[in-house]
């Protein structure tokens, strides 16, 4: 067989059997892509029908801004939750949070332990001790101003150790 188009751009010794079997194998290629398309394009368009169900664009348009509006209340809601727990944190440092209590009896023929040493402190172990001693002839009570997890006057054996519970220092 002679083909003049072929011999003009140099395929003239080529077999046309062999370009009939390539333009065949690259259809079925291209039926087979668009058969896969068609199966996609059939899936989502199941979506929209579905997701469109009973709305038309007005009632879809009022929904998405009806979640605009939630999502900002959330935002907003969320902003002034965060500032108020800040502030609580900060109202919580001053507070007492730490409590370290120690009975004991103040004098030998006394019994019951009836005598207690009680450390009250907040965050920065700033507070106070208050020392209850009982005895025969009444109940005497002192107080320690304590900063910063130190007293400025000598601590006696159990208000040490009432400071020491409080600030977690129980060894």
């Amino acid at each position: 067989m002679n083909y003049d188009l072929l011999k003009s751009i140099g395929l003239g010794d080529l077999d046309i059997t062999y370009i009939f079997i390539g333009i065949a194998a690259l259809i079925l290629i291209l039926i087979t892509l668009v058969i896969i398309q068609m199966v996609k394009i059939g899936k989502l368009n199941k979506k929209y029908k579905k997701f469109m169900s009973g709305k038309n664009a007005k009632n879809l348009e009022e929904d998405i801004m009806g979640l605009f509006e939630d999502n900002k209340f959330i935002k907003d809601s969320l902003q002034n939750n965060s500032k108020d727990i800040k502030t609580l944190y900060k109202r919580l440092e001053d507070t007492f949070q730490k409590a370290g209590i120690v009975k004991y009896d103040a004098f030998s023929q006394m019994g019951g332990q009836l005598s207690f040493c009680l450390a009250l402190l907040d965050e920065n172990n700033n507070g106070f001790l208050l020392n209850s001693v009982h005895s025969t002839e009444g109940c005497y009570s002192y107080t320690k101003v304590i900063r910063n997890g130190e007293c400025d006057i000598s601590l006696g054996d159990e208000e040490k150790q009432a400071l020491d519970i409080a600030i977690g220092n129980n060894n």
